[in-house]
């Protein structure tokens, strides 16, 4: 039996990834790039770099601590860099990174078809609560 290279078992690995396992870790990078607040930042930050108090206004509805939990699962999944610059106050600058810029199209694609859709689905669970099935 050849012996395999690093490389090798993670092409392999990669080949056999299925995001329909649960267990699989591209089922849990879909259930984090699914959330409302990822998309939301994402789109956010597709012009540039941001501060938190920017996003935190960008973004009305989001409470403190799930602004700050979405952006460290996302600093940890490596779409945005945090910059800190010593200042008084410290300033703190988030940016996507190039695998978060290569998300952003995904990501802004869903976004634009739920603002120039949601009159369709308006009046579709509006029939639906009526009755009327479709």
């Amino acid at each position: 039996m050849p012996t395999t290279t690093a490389a090798q078992r993670r092409e392999q690995a990669r080949v056999e990834y299925d995001a329909f396992i649960r267990d699989c870790p591209t089922h849990q990078l879909l259930d984090r790039i699914s959330d409302k607040w990822v998309s939301l930042v994402v789109c956010a930050l597709s012009p540039g770099p941001m501060r938190y108090s920017e996003l935190a206004r960008k973004m009305a509805g989001v409470s403190p601590k799930m602004l700050t939990q979405t952006l460290r699962s996302l600093e940890r999944d490596g779409i945005l860099a945090r910059t800190v610059t010593p200042a008084v106050p410290v300033r703190v600058d988030y940016e996507l990174t190039p695998l978060g810029i290569s998300l952003t199209l995904l990501l802004a694609g869903v976004k634009d078809w739920a603002e120039s859709h949601i009159e369709e689905v308006r009046e579709a669970r509006e029939r639906y609560d009526a009755g009327g099935e479709g």
